[in-house]
């Protein structure tokens, strides 16, 4: 029998998918090597940059024409359609790839661009422990990674791209270090141990055994994140597990005068009152 005009259309449709997934198995993969390339300690060739940026573009715009067909195909073609959902897997998965590798080349351009800007100033070379804006760490080394990773977020400027959707944009806001949650977990000795042992940090991450009964760290965020967002993370992280037994308090960093504020006394008062398995956000502006 032949086929009708909108089995063919349909039959038409599901070869893009797989023309799509083909593109994006070779050219994720030669993504992922382009990234590895760029280093802090290397030389940065303008040409890599441009050309690693607009592969992700394409990589980005061909799933999104991939879950546009395969709407279409559920909804209007839905009798000539059947799913592959192995294939959808490996799609997903490729976009996280290629979301994790171009985050992380992000992060490289703005540490190589901070240390080009740090080799002008020499005050900038040199850490002195006065110098160090928040004692929020014991460790001296975990005091100046984050003095560090605060330098990093504040010399970010990124260039607005035109062809970027809004959200992927990031502007630079003078004396707004964003992009960081500062976090304390209290509650039983064991408890805090085995989080300690098993709580897994992304590499910009710091954390730190503050006491018998506490853990503090930060979030070194790579993209614009609300802190009802960051509160809803640890919230699903803590359901359904001993860890729900604890308690957890988030600070986002606001403004430079957050990064001088004596929190000490707040954070006491505020894990005192708070219940087991309660995450709270504290508001510098509201609280200090």
């Amino acid at each position: 029998m032949e086929k009708s005009r909108a089995q063919r259309y349909a039959e038409s449709l599901e070869k893009t998918i797989e023309s799509n997934h083909q593109y994006l198995k070779k050219t994720v993969e030669d993504f992922q090597e382009k990234c590895q390339l760029i280093t802090p300690e290397r030389e940065l060739p303008h040409d890599m940059i441009v050309d690693i940026r607009e592969i992700y573009k394409e990589v980005r715009d061909r799933i999104k024409e991939v879950k546009a067909i395969q709407q279409l195909l559920q909804g209007k073609y839905r009798q000539y359609f059947q799913r592959d959902p192995l294939r959808d897997k490996k799609i997903m998965e490729l976009g996280f790839l290629a979301k994790n590798c171009y985050s992380k080349f992000e992060y490289t351009i703005m540490q190589k661009r901070a240390q080009e800007r740090a080799k002008e100033s020499e005050k900038a070379l040199k850490i002195q422990p006065k110098d160090l804006p928040f004692q929020w760490f014991q460790s001296k080394e975990n005091q100046v990674r984050f003095v560090s990773n605060l330098r990093v977020l504040n010399e970010l400027d990124y260039e607005s791209a035109s062809d970027l959707k809004i959200e992927e944009r990031r502007e630079v806001v003078q004396k707004r270090p964003r992009s960081l949650t500062l976090f304390v977990f209290n509650g039983e000795t064991k408890l805090i141990e085995d989080l300690h042992l098993r709580i897994r940090l992304r590499e910009h991450d710091i954390i730190e055994r503050f006491g018998v009964d506490e853990l503090r760290g930060v979030f070194t965020h790579l993209r614009e994140i609300s802190p009802s967002e960051v509160e809803k993370m640890i919230q699903r992280f803590m359901e359904g597990s001993s860890f729900s037994k604890l308690k957890c308090l988030l600070l986002p960093i606001q403004s430079q005068q957050d990064l001088h504020a004596d929190v000490s006394d707040v954070i006491k008062k505020t894990l005192q009152e708070m219940r087991e398995g309660e995450v709270r956000t504290l508001r510098f502006d509201t609280q200090m």
